[in-house]
């Protein structure tokens, strides 16, 4: 599935076109890869499957980055594996409309969200 970020994700600046693809055998296990030959990919979890008490609150201006009216959009979360174990970052969830394509990674302020939770405690 093609995903064009309406403007770039945070240190990816200028890429905002991506491909989402689930990873086979791994629900809920996503990557996202730059549409351009860059290297750049990073793995996305489906905040439902393995968050799903994360629930985080969007300003009026944030829910209008994809338009008007999305009711059925996805939220993910980034996941930086490590030898330690994944860490998720909650701070800055990644919003999808799965009908277009479109999304936007939102950073949510004044939360206690974390930027490198670790995915056993937030799950």
């Amino acid at each position: 599935m093609r995903a064009a970020f309406v403007t770039p994700p945070p240190g990816l600046a200028p890429l905002t076109d991506f491909h989402l693809e689930q990873v086979q055998g791994a629900d809920g296990l996503f990557t996202l890869t730059a549409a351009q030959d860059t290297g750049v990919r990073l793995f996305l979890l489906d905040a439902a499957t393995y968050v799903p008490q994360y629930s985080p609150h969007f300003s009026d201006a944030q829910r209008g980055v994809l338009g008007p009216d999305v009711p059925d959009a996805h939220l993910f979360v980034v996941a930086n594996p490590g030898p330690s174990g994944t860490t998720v970052n909650l701070a800055a969830p990644i919003v999808l409309d799965p009908v277009t394509g479109r999304c936007a990674q939102l950073i949510l302020e004044g939360t206690d969200y974390s930027l490198r939770a670790s995915l056993a405690q937030a799950a």
